[in-house]
């Protein structure tokens, strides 16, 4: 699957902050990486409230992860 510039974003920053996706996943308060891992890949998509968090996560806004 290629990889959009928005996926690309949200890998670089995490990677950039020094997070695993595990770490990232951990801090959301999921159990696993697997969402993590297929927001980067592009097969899923976060809800807004999980895109917020993340930004959060990664001390950065949304729109500096999620848009274009």
């Amino acid at each position: 699957m290629n990889k959009s510039p928005v996926n690309i974003k949200l890998r670089d920053l995490r990677i950039k902050k020094g997070l695993t996706q595990y770490q990232l996943a951990r801090i959301l308060g999921f159990k696993h990486n697997t969402a993590i891992s297929r927001y980067e890949t592009g097969r899923k998509r976060p809800n807004l409230e999980t895109a917020q968090r993340i930004a959060l996560a990664l001390g950065v806004r949304v729109e500096e992860v999620f848009l274009p």
